[in-house]
């Protein structure tokens, strides 16, 4: 059979029909050059046991996680998944549902998302949030554009520099479509948010200011302080948080954040080369009808009987289409149930064993690496589980050495950001050892002899 089924009278047809006599002519306007004009070089299929040989060899190339010490984050963490997140989203009636449509029939279901929607308002201080997004970057986007729909008569949103820059790049691309103009503040001499600039740009015009806490640089902002200054002036308050930290941190909701989101895979979801994802979403009650995405509420039926509902569901597809708050068509419900699971499962006095972890072995590195010659420590305010340390030699270098001691280093920041030349991203999670820490320290202290 081929690709496209269609018989030879089927294809005479339609191109009748366009008024051209053959595919060839149909395909005329595109240059010659850049035209196959010989077959494709596939090869001839395989049998079923060829097949898994070559894939087995393909999927041999990928180095992995176990492999590896890794020192990476930047919005990606390898923190440890407990077995029993998989066992619980790979039942059959958790792993094979789609979107509660039919929400009488999805009990389950809806009180899985009832329960994430609670979760996450308890870590973030906030009093909704909605049944999850498709990751974080995309949660911030959202976030922008439910603050115009909030503060209708101002168009400029100030977002951080000290921002995940993926997520502004995603920022970007939203607004950039709608051509509301973004204000992008600098960072200090401690990498932190300048609020000295972020004052002086706070105006009439201020639809909402972005704060990631802690920021891309690991470092832990005054978001208290942030907020006064954000309400004063009559913008929304847009916090980009990570959740794992939240568990020790000041909640966003206590500092006067109108709407916070962030990225749930910290929380029992794997890396998977990079998805799928969840994001958050989290806001103050009364704009609660201004929120993109869906939201489960708990009722009680003719009996008296507790019970789950889709409560708010404004999409493209329920409502007309200028009305729709969003155009998300699904959520990312079965990630959102990993995360709900190991919320559940870790409980709040672990998660903060977690995070104290995260923040004390991050310390312990900081501490270590910017004590080696020719290394320091440019940002010296408090952390939560990432750094930035200044190299004496070129990253390349730094990562190549680092590879062949079996270690992922951190991100090179000169990528994102050019006065950042030689400086790097250190991630350090709950799974990292001491022996493992100690290793990279010594990695390194090497390298600056060379």
């Amino acid at each position: 059979m081929e690709y496209i089924p269609n018989t030879s009278s089927d294809r005479g047809e339609m191109l009748k029909y366009m008024g051209v006599s053959s595919i060839e002519e149909l395909v005329t306007t595109i240059p010659g050059e850049i035209r196959l004009r010989e077959n494709l070089d596939i090869p001839s299929g395989l049998s079923e046991i060829e097949l898994l040989r070559t894939l087995n060899a393909l999927a041999k190339m990928n180095a992995t996680l176990d492999e590896y010490i890794s020192f990476l984050g930047g919005g990606a963490y390898d923190h440890f998944i407990p077995s029993v997140i998989s066992h619980i989203i790979s039942r059959s009636e958790f792993y094979t549902a789609y979107t509660p449509y039919q929400a009488e029939m999805s009990q389950g279901l809806l009180q899985s998302i009832y329960e994430f929607q609670t979760m996450i308002c308890e870590l973030t201080g906030m009093e909704i949030a909605n049944a999850s997004m498709y990751d974080g970057a995309t949660a911030m986007a959202e976030a922008a554009l439910m603050a115009l729909r909030i503060n209708k008569k101002r168009e400029e949103i100030l977002v951080s520099s000290a921002i995940n820059p993926s997520y502004r790049d995603v920022l970007k691309t939203y607004m950039g479509a709608l051509k509301h103009p973004l204000v992008y503040l600098p960072w200090n001499e401690k990498g932190l948010t300048d609020l000295e600039h972020m004052k002086n740009y706070l105006s009439d015009r201020t639809c909402a200011v972005i704060i990631q806490y802690p920021n891309f640089f690991g470092s832990i902002e005054d978001i208290c302080t942030i907020g006064k200054y954000v309400k004063e002036a009559g913008a929304i308050f847009i916090v980009v948080a990570d959740p794992v930290g939240l568990a020790i941190l000041t909640p966003p909701g206590n500092a006067g954040a109108d709407i916070v989101v962030g990225e749930c895979q910290s929380l029992g979801i794997p890396l998977s080369f990079g998805g799928p994802y969840a994001g958050f979403f989290a806001t103050r009650m009364e704009y609660v009808r201004k929120m993109p995405g869906r939201l489960v509420g708990a009722t009680v039926d003719t009996e008296g009987r507790r019970g789950y509902c889709l409560t708010f569901q404004t999409r493209e597809q329920h409502i007309k289409r200028e009305r729709a708050t969003s155009n998300i068509c699904t959520n990312e419900a079965l990630v959102a149930l990993a995360a709900t699971v190991y919320m559940a499962l870790m409980g709040k006095e672990g998660l903060k064993e977690v995070a104290f972890q995260c923040l004390q072995k991050a310390t312990y590195a900081r501490e270590h690496i910017g004590a080696l010659p020719g290394y320091s420590i440019p940002f010296t305010g408090p952390i939560f589980k990432e750094f930035v340390v200044k190299t004496p030699v070129t990253y390349n270098i730094i990562e190549s050495k680092l590879l062949e001691s079996r270690i992922l280093g951190g991100i090179n920041l000169g990528t994102y950001y050019p006065e950042l030349e030689d400086h790097m991203l250190i991630c350090v999670t709950e799974k990292r050892s001491r022996e493992e820490i100690d290793r990279l320290v010594e990695v390194l202290g090497k390298l600056n002899k060379h």
